[in-house]
C-alpha cells in the first residue's frame, strides 16, 4: 500500500500552513532556480506528477500549454488544487505515479516537484516517463537532496543549549526506506544517492542538461531558520531531455 499521508485531515492542515503552500511559487524556496531550468510550455502537452495543489500545472498552463494533466494520490491536495489553479486545459486525475500508464509519446515535457522521494522504485518510473515524452520531450524535477535524506531523521545535531552542531549524514550507500519527521508526523521517505538518480536518466535514453543545487534567495534569509540552510544542500534539481 503506497502511502498517502497528505489525505491526513490533521497532517494536511500543518502542510497547508507552510509558506510554500500559502504564497505558492513564490513562497517556494527553489523556484527561481526551478523556473530557469523548464522549457517553454508553449503549445506543449504537460504532465505533473505529484502536482500537490498544482502550482506547477497553472503555471505551464498560464505559460501557453495546450494540455496539462496533474495527477496525484492525496484527494485534498486535488481538491485544493481545483479550487486555487484551475484552467480550462488543466486537468487533474487522483492516482499514483507508479500506477499511471500512457501510450507512448503522449506529453511533450514531464515535470515533478519534490515527490520522488516518496516513490521505492526510481528507475522502473524513469522508464515509464521515458516512454510518455516525444523524443526532444524534457523531463524537469526536484528531489530532497541525497544528503538531506541519508541519515533518515533529516533534522540538525545539537548541543546541550539546543545549538546547531550539524547536519547528519550516513548510511548513504544504503539505499531505501527512511522515517523522517515532517510536520511533526513520521513520514516515509527513499533515500537513493546522487549516482542513482542521474545515472538512471542516463540508462533510460536522457541527456541531462542542468543539475542545480539551489541556494536558498538572498531575500529570504531573514525568515526563521534559513540562514542554516546555507550549511547543507536540502534539494536536487535536475533537467533533462528525451533523446
Amino acid at each position: 500500500m503506497k502511502e498517502n499521508k497528505y489525505d491526513d485531515p490533521r497532517f494536511f492542515e500543518q502542510y497547508s500552513q507552510m509558506t510554500r503552500s500559502r504564497q505558492g511559487l513564490q513562497g517556494a524556496g527553489e523556484w527561481r532556480e526551478l523556473q530557469k531550468l523548464l522549457p517553454d510550455f508553449s503549445g506543449k502537452r504537460v504532465l505533473d506528477l505529484g502536482c500537490g495543489y498544482g502550482w506547477h500545472c497553472k503555471y505551464a498552463a498560464d505559460q501557453g500549454a495546450s494540455a496539462v494533466l496533474g495527477t496525484d494520490i492525496s484527494h485534498r491536495m486535488l481538491e485544493k488544487a481545483r479550487q486555487i489553479n484551475a484552467a480550462p486545459q488543466i486537468e487533474y486525475r487522483c492516482a499514483a505515479m507508479e500506477d499511471l500508464d500512457f501510450p507512448p509519446a503522449s506529453f511533450d515535457a514531464v515535470i515533478s516537484s519534490l515527490a520522488f522521494h516518496y516513490v521505492r522504485d526510481f528507475p522502473p518510473l524513469v522508464e515509464k516517463i521515458a516512454g510518455w515524452l516525444r523524443p526532444g520531450g524534457d523531463f524537469v524535477f526536484s528531489v530532497e537532496h541525497p544528503v538531506f535524506t541519508a541519515a533518515g531523521s533529516q533534522d540538525w545535531q545539537y548541543d546541550d543549549q539546543g545549538n546547531i552542531l550539524h547536519f547528519p549524514v550516513d548510511n548513504y550507500y544504503y539505499e531505501g526506506r527512511r522515517t523522517a519527521i515532517f510536520l511533526g508526523e513520521p513520514v516515509t521517505k527513499y533515500h537513493r544517492t546522487l549516482t542513482t538518480y542521474l545515472d538512471t536518466l542516463l540508462q533510460s535514453g536522457f541527456s541531462i542538461r542542468r543539475v542545480v543545487e539551489p541556494q536558498p534567495p538572498a531575500d529570504m534569509m531573514d525568515l526563521p531558520g534559513m540562514k542554516d540552510e546555507m550549511r547543507r544542500p536540502m534539494m536536487l534539481l535536475v533537467a533533462a531531455q528525451r533523446l
